[in-house]
């Protein structure tokens, strides 16, 4: 049988050294590809929201359902009561399951902030309690007296904060409140509310995916993006002790 005139390759065995050197290049290039994955992106939220056209008028409810899991968040009612000498009449928000609404408290009574487009939700304080939103009095047949934040305005919002499996989200209820006589009615025009635990939403913003910037700090954010600098062969051969000087480095470039 005659033998092929092609000696054979003789595998070359590196120095100890360089072998050593190799290995810990790769570690290091491993792990610099392993920080970059593990860098967080920033989390988007998105904005979910319901037209509505549903009318409030004096002995009705509404339960407000943002998120649609059929669990009410909040109710409307439009309620009267009259005792001896006085009747009221009145358009009310209570909240259920621990949830709130921006208020303020005037001598114990809860009112319903009647927030402008463009309130950043959550500003002021939130109360859990039932608060008003409009109320008209008459005393021994006096004519009616209306108070409150939402005497006869025209899209105002609710700013609201409820919970989604045990985590805080805020909202907002767009309505119309007007006086028809003695009596209030309210129009529930819309409302939104924002998908991402405790991040804020806008009064009458019905959609957005805005990043959260506070996710990450300037510099973590400047490190997780792309090099200015490559890594050398030679920093990286180093093994770890030239990785860490690759990092510094790199650090300090956005530091400084």
């Amino acid at each position: 049988m005659e033998r092929s005139r092609r000696a054979r390759r003789t595998p070359a065995v590196l120095p100890e050294s360089i072998g050593k050197q190799l290995s810990m290049y790769a570690l290091a290039a491993s792990a610099a590809g392993v920080g970059m994955f593990g860098c967080a992106q920033p989390a988007e939220g998105k904005i979910v929201y319901t037209p509505a056209h549903k009318v409030i008028d004096l002995g009705q409810t509404y339960g407000l359902d943002l998120n649609h899991d059929g669990i009410v968040d909040f109710t409307l009612v439009n309620s009267m009561t009259c005792g001896t000498d006085v009747c009221i009449w009145r358009l009310d928000e209570k909240p259920g399951n621990d949830n709130a609404a921006i208020a303020t408290n005037l001598m114990g009574n809860i009112l319903a902030a009647a927030l402008k487009k463009g309130a950043r939700i959550p500003s002021g304080r939130f109360y859990h309690q039932p608060a008003y939103l409009a109320w008209s009095a008459t005393l021994n047949g006096r004519p009616p007296n209306e108070f409150g934040n939402w005497v006869d305005v025209n899209n105002r919002y609710l700013g609201l904060k409820f919970h989604i499996k045990g985590k805080v989200h805020y909202g907002w209820a767009r309505l119309n409140v007007h006086f028809q006589g003695q009596a209030v009615a309210g129009l529930l025009t819309g409302y939104a509310y924002e998908t991402i635990p405790g991040k804020a939403i806008i009064a009458g913003r019905t959609s957005g995916t805005d990043e959260i910037s506070s996710l990450a700090s300037p510099v973590l954010e400047n490190v997780c993006a792309p090099a200015r600098t490559p890594a050398t062969l030679g920093l990286l051969a180093m093994g770890s002790p030239g990785f860490s000087i690759w990092r510094r480095r790199r650090i300090s470039e956005f530091v400084n």
